[in-house]
Formats: C-alpha cells, sequence, structure tokens
C-alpha cells in the first residue's frame, strides 16, 4: 500500500509538472529567419495540440496556419542556464481566443508581420534580427507539434538574460496559496470535524458496549437453561 502512495504522488507530480510546462510562458532568444503560411491537416492526436481557428474564421477540417522559423540558442533547465551551441526552433502563430490557455491573443496577423520585419534585418543592422519569443507548448516532430509564440520583441543581442519573473511569481503565489488553503483546513478540521468525528466514535462505542451488555444478558439467560438441563 505504501509503494502504491508513492507511485500514486510520483505520477501525479509528473501530471502536474508536465501540466504547467506546457502552458506556463517561456522565453527563447533566437534569430528569426523566416516566416510562412501553410495549410496544416490536423490528425485525431495532434488536434488538441492546437488552438482554434483565428478570431473571425471558421473551424474547419484543415487551416492556414501561420509559422515562424528560427535559429535558437540552447538552454539548460527551462531555458535559466544558456548554451554556447545554436538549434533551430519552429513556432506556430495562432490565436487563443478567450478559452485556455488563457492568454487572450488576438493579433496573430500582427505577431506574423513583427517577426517578418525582423527575419528581414540582417547582422549589420541596428540590433540585428535577435529577438525574444515568448510561448507556450512543445515542440514534438513526429506528431508535428509545434509551440505557439504569443509574443515578438526585438532585443539587443544573444546575450541578454532574461529572467522568468511571471513564472516565478506564479509559483510562489501556488506555494502560499497551497499553505494557506492548508492551513484553513486544519482549522477547519480541529473545529468542525475533529469534534463530529470524536462524537460518531463515542456514539459507535455507546453502541457497541450497548450490544456487549445485551450479548452478555443473553448469554446469562441461556445459561440457566443449560444448568437446570445439566440437572435434569
Amino acid at each position: 500500500m505504501r509503494r502504491f502512495r508513492i507511485a500514486f504522488r510520483v505520477i501525479l507530480f509528473l501530471l502536474v509538472g508536465s501540466f504547467f510546462h506546457y502552458v506556463l510562458p517561456q522565453n527563447d532568444i533566437v534569430q528569426i529567419t523566416q516566416t510562412d503560411t501553410r495549410r496544416t491537416d490536423f490528425g485525431g492526436f495532434n488536434r488538441w495540440f492546437y488552438a482554434q481557428a483565428d478570431a473571425g474564421s471558421a473551424e474547419m477540417a484543415n487551416r492556414d496556419v501561420l509559422y515562424i522559423y528560427a535559429d535558437r540558442k540552447k538552454t539548460f533547465l527551462f531555458g535559466l542556464v544558456k548554451r554556447d551551441a545554436m538549434g533551430v526552433m519552429v513556432y506556430r502563430n495562432e490565436d487563443t481566443g478567450w478559452i485556455w490557455p488563457p492568454y487572450f491573443k488576438f493579433d496573430s496577423s500582427n505577431l506574423q508581420a513583427e517577426a517578418a520585419s525582423l527575419a528581414r534585418r540582417n547582422e549589420n543592422d541596428e540590433g540585428g534580427n535577435w529577438a525574444k519569443v515568448t510561448h507556450y507548448g512543445w515542440r514534438i516532430p513526429f506528431l508535428s507539434i509545434f509551440p505557439n509564440a504569443v509574443n515578438v520583441e526585438p532585443i539587443e543581442g544573444p546575450d541578454v538574460r532574461i529572467i522568468p519573473w511571471f513564472n516565478i511569481f506564479f509559483f510562489v503565489f501556488l506555494i502560499v496559496a497551497f499553505f494557506f488553503v492548508r492551513a484553513m483546513w486544519m482549522q477547519l478540521r480541529e473545529r468542525s470535524l475533529d469534534p463530529l468525528v470524536d462524537s460518531a466514535e463515542h456514539r459507535i462505542d455507546e453502541v457497541q458496549a450497548g450490544v456487549a451488555e445485551k450479548r452478555g444478558r443473553l448469554r446469562k439467560w441461556l445459561n440457566t437453561w443449560r444448568s437446570k438441563d445439566d440437572q435434569l
């Protein structure tokens, strides 16, 4: 039973951690190389990893999806530690609208124009074509799943340090909320639930004592008849 509880907690931790890693914003330092619009067919599984059609467009089995191509600085520890190596990354650029996740993004066309403008720059231009791409989601090549870019911001160069303030405040709030709810639960349990449980246990003990007493009386009565039979 103890191993089952440990396995359940580990699986729950992995599921919750994966959920937050998918929906929380992440920042990449990239050089945008090009933008593209591609007609995309959605499968039964990867459809879940795409947003709905852009605001004002009809939902169809396939549709045009905006993509942003970039060279990305590789990192460790979810972007906290940068590496010298470069890799490639492809982002989709879709409106999230009012549904989940709650980024309330309606400006995918404007974002595509900003990305295309950065892609036309070269290294000799002021700031070059380095940018900070804020996104959520994962890149899974064999399932054709792409992270969704929610913001593109020009930066001075590849050595800019980005601190994920939103994620820091979110987890601090989550920890504070956890201990606050736990304290409320402990007070509720101490003031309301524990007395009810003690009262219920006391009543159960009284009932059990009453049943035991009646059993004792019945046993004594049966013993009186047995003694009479022995006399006969």
